[in-house]
């Protein structure tokens, strides 16, 4: 009677725990497909709407804005946003580059902007895939002669984790914009945004069970996700970014990507900028960091402006945020504390598939 006693014990706290993952997996892994709202022309930029092909056998929605001397051969770019967000979200950073003389590529991650909703959850392999794609597709062209990557948020992440896949779709430099360090504390993060009253003790286990039940539908494995593992992986130029007010990702994530990269690639260049009082977003409004990306993609790709020329352009642009409001994710709408909690045990998980012209 003891055991079977203990046995139920044990067993009622590991179904709950497994019935969490699920619900949570359903209700964070597919993002808000918010359509763009705006276009380069809107900010005076000259752009070509594009298709680019990715795994699966998609196409990505994505626009194209030449250098100021299209007919040069000079670097590219290509911008990864962040979660339930949309390519009209980078077009402030398309501003600076273009002005440091660039060839920016910006594109809709699938299952956001206006792609097709995906049925899946997505995670960072599906942000590095796309990442990888773009790079792939601006090599491809022949007025462009080396590819950076740049990405905000789990974007970051993706274009972390897609320049340690090295191979065709190699990458010169990479900038990541406060990127999360790994999957664990990501999914943690998620439950303190959220408001979920988790004690310690609780919530890193819980963080691992769900993490791996997140990953499972499309065979990710955490180390293959995690921005961590990726900065120790490959040896191109890296410039990490992020704000001291950082209240989504702390900056302490940046201080650990910076040590792994570090200690595994001492002779690798890795780059860090704190920015006092940088939030999530819009750090790109900072004068330092638009003068810090301008000049290490010059210093890092061989051009086309000297890197004290495309730093003193990069200033001068008047980045300004989007008039609508920051889009994070899911948990924006989750009520928080013990409401939360009892909502995920009694209410059946469902796939959400947003429509395309939701705003937040």
């Amino acid at each position: 009677m003891r055991a079977a006693l203990a046995a139920a014990l044990t067993a009622i706290p590991a179904a709950l725990a497994m019935r969490f993952a699920f619900v949570y997996r359903t209700r964070a892994g597919i993002p808000k497909r918010n359509a763009p709202a705006t276009t380069p022309a809107d900010l005076g930029l000259p752009f070509e709407a594009v298709q680019v092909p990715t795994s699966g056998g998609l196409r990505l929605a994505a626009w194209r804005i030449p250098a100021p001397d299209s007919g040069a051969a000079t670097p590219g770019v290509v911008l990864l946003h962040g979660w339930d967000s949309a390519r009209d979200r980078t077009l402030p950073h398309a501003q600076v580059l273009h002005a440091a003389g660039y060839h920016v590529l910006t594109l809709d991650v699938r299952g956001h902007g206006a792609n097709a909703p995906e049925t899946l959850p997505m995670s960072a392999g599906e942000f590095a895939a796309d990442a990888r794609a773009g790079v792939a597709w601006l090599r491809e062209r022949p007025e462009v002669t080396k590819v950076a990557l740049v990405g905000h948020s789990i974007g970051g992440v993706g274009a972390l984790v897609a320049a340690a896949a090295g191979g065709d779709g190699a990458v010169d430099a990479v900038i990541a914009l406060a990127p999360p360090a790994g999957p664990y504390r990501l999914t943690r993060l998620t439950f303190q945004l959220a408001d979920l009253p988790f004690p310690g003790l609780l919530a890193w286990p819980l963080a691992w069970l769900t993490t791996h039940v997140f990953l499972w539908p499309r065979r990710h494995r955490v180390a293959d996700v995690s921005a961590v593992e990726a900065v120790r992986r490959f040896d191109a130029p890296l410039l990490l970014i992020h704000g001291t007010d950082d209240h989504v990702v702390p900056p302490d994530h940046m201080a650990r990507l910076a040590a792994a990269r570090r200690a595994a690639l001492p002779g690798a260049v890795t780059e860090t900028l704190l920015v006092l009082g940088g939030h999530h977003s819009w750090i790109y409004e900072f004068p330092e960091v638009r003068a810090a990306m301008a000049r290490f993609l010059a210093a890092s790709l061989g051009g086309p402006l000297e890197p004290d020329v495309a730093a003193a352009r990069a200033m001068a642009v008047d980045a300004r945020r989007p008039p609508e409001p920051e889009r994070l994710s899911a948990v924006d709408a989750e009520p928080g504390g013990a409401q939360s909690v009892i909502g995920l045990f009694t209410q059946p998980p469902r796939l959400r598939i947003e429509d395309p012209d939701e705003r937040t």
